[in-house]
């Protein structure tokens, strides 16, 4: 009697024991999928993605006054925005007076410009860009958002007649801080009267724009020289 009490208890000690490793061996087998973390597998989708408007450059509101922002208006004007400093090719045989008092189209100033042709760089060619802020080739931040403007406009004559420029351009400055856009006239054969010129820009992305204007001519288009003279240099909406 006692043999099979014994025999009864040790049965029951080893099923005890076989359902214990059961349960393990169950364990074992669902912690792997327990283990699954959902992060894992949602990281990739919840990395950062730059909102397009985020990517697009956009500069600082230009402030029309009766729908006028100036690029020129008269010499040390607190309405000029852009600085006639990026001077190109052949600089050196480029003279400007931007305090020119005889005959100005409007105001009491005017631009005066002097092209030698001698070619002193080498490149048979000069102009100058009006910029924000001054020397800003698109390495810093510093255009204007001239949206909701239509046309620029400005007033050109030269000193005989005769006088041909290659280009008036709007915006156009490449580099890091690249203007959103551009357009040009010419060439434009000047006369010794004041003209009024535009640039359309209806069609045109002004939401940077660091180059306010711009002006070339060439040594063969001009081979004794020219001098010629710009005023009331504006975007108008």
């Amino acid at each position: 009697m006692i043999r099979r009490v014994i025999s009864l208890i040790a049965v029951m000690v080893l099923m005890g024991t076989g359902w214990a490793y059961a349960e393990k061996a169950k364990a074992a087998v669902v912690a792997p999928a327990a283990a699954v973390a959902p992060a894992a597998a949602v990281a990739p989708a919840a990395a950062v993605v730059p909102a397009a408007e985020e990517l697009t450059l956009v500069g600082r509101p230009a402030k029309f006054v009766e729908k006028i922002f100036c690029v020129y208006s008269d010499y040390r004007n607190r309405e000029n925005h852009f600085i006639p400093s990026g001077w190109m090719g052949d600089y050196s045989d480029i003279k400007m007076n931007e305090n020119w008092k005889e005959k100005p189209q409007a105001g009491k100033t005017c631009l005066k410009f002097s092209y030698t042709a001698e070619g002193k760089q080498g490149a048979n060619w000069a102009g100058i860009f009006w910029q924000n802020p001054a020397n800003n080739w698109g390495e810093v931040k510093g255009g204007f958002d001239l949206r909701g403007a239509t046309k620029l406009t400005f007033w050109a004559r030269g000193e005989k007649g005769g006088e041909r420029l290659m280009e008036f351009k709007v915006g156009g400055i490449g580099g890091s801080y690249s203007d959103s856009g551009s357009a040009s006239i010419g060439p434009l054969d000047l006369t010794a009267e004041w003209q009024k010129f535009e640039i359309d820009l209806k069609d045109v992305d002004l939401s940077y724009i660091s180059g306010g204007f711009c002006w070339v001519t060439s040594a063969d288009a001009n081979p004794e020289g020219a001098e010629f003279y710009i005023d009331e240099i504006r975007f108008e909406q």
